[in-house]
């Protein structure tokens, strides 16, 4: 184990966790159906452990695929760690004060979220939720969720707020890459208050942290290779033997993508969102004109 398991947090544990059991798995050429059958489970109860989706692990679980696949020694020790702190150690966002206000799916989303280093989102409708202030992010979730009591929009509010704490974090730090539509800054969320507050808001988190990058698109920049809607890519360091992974969201579903093939697809279109897109500094001067005329 090359981090400190003391220090590790139960998201990054279960992505661990479940990309080791896999690396495993085929390490030992052992079929899925194979230990569905032998343990008499579900194929679904496999899958969520491999993908890291169980909230806690079972130290039992991980014990009986050791014996089917063999490990033993150290590197067994160290699953049933990963298994340890899941079941002990809770996410900020595991607490009841901000349970309640995740969607479905969404977890997936704040464990990747939280163990990566290097975040890519691109946005075609709305401000990337990193930078939204509170005003903004409330009068969305009050359209989408019409009819919800006020006390849970106001927990997801707070909940992206809270979420926002990841661009302060230090260990480890997260870069992260946003690339907009140019149509994000002239569609009008709440009234033009909400919308200059919002875009001066992008403005000085880009001047004031480096590790934030934000482009947009301009409307002259014709069709673009995320035309088919907003996604994220996912980095990680690389001691943890994770790879970069995708993370996709629709009304009814939210998807990560973890084959290679499609991550690569993604991190194609975001490298060539990024060269279609206006500069750092021209983004920025598109960001501070359309404050002027909102």
């Amino acid at each position: 184990m090359d981090f400190d398991i003391e220090a590790a947090s139960p998201a990054l544990c279960r992505l661990r966790l479940g990309s080791a059991l896999r690396e495993i798995r085929l390490a030992a050429n052992v079929r899925g159906s194979m230990v569905c059958k032998k343990l008499i489970w579900s194929p679904s109860k496999l899958t969520r452990l491999e993908t890291g989706e169980n909230a806690t692990v079972e130290k039992a679980d991980i014990m009986a695929l050791c014996e089917i696949y063999g490990v033993e020694g150290k590197l067994r020790s160290e699953l049933l760690d990963y298994a340890t702190v899941t079941k002990t150690r809770k996410d900020w966002w595991a607490s009841p004060e901000h349970r309640q206000a995740i969607p479905p799916g969404f977890r997936a989303f704040l464990d990747l979220e939280a163990t990566a280093t290097a975040l890519q989102n691109y946005e075609a409708e709305f401000v990337p939720g990193l930078l939204q202030t509170e005003a903004y992010v409330r009068v969305i979730h009050e359209a989408a969720y019409q009819g919800l009591p006020p006390d849970v929009i106001d927990k997801s509010v707070a909940m992206r707020t809270k979420r926002q704490e990841v661009l302060d974090r230090t260990d480890p730090a997260l870069k992260f890459t946003a690339i907009m539509n140019e149509a994000v800054l002239w569609r009008r969320v709440g009234d033009s208050g909400v919308m200059r507050e919002q875009l001066s808001h992008i403005v000085e988190v880009v001047e004031s942290r480096p590790n934030v990058h934000v482009q947009v698109v301009p409307y002259s920049a014709g069709h673009h290779p995320g035309m088919n809607g907003a996604f994220f890519v996912f980095q990680f360091p690389e001691k943890l033997g994770l790879k970069p992974m995708v993370y996709l969201e629709n009304l009814a579903d939210a998807i990560v993508k973890r084959a290679e093939p499609d991550v690569e697809r993604y991190a194609d279109a975001f490298s060539e969102l990024r060269a279609l897109a206006a500069g750092p500094k021209e983004s920025l001067s598109l960001i501070k004109q359309a404050i002027k005329e909102h």
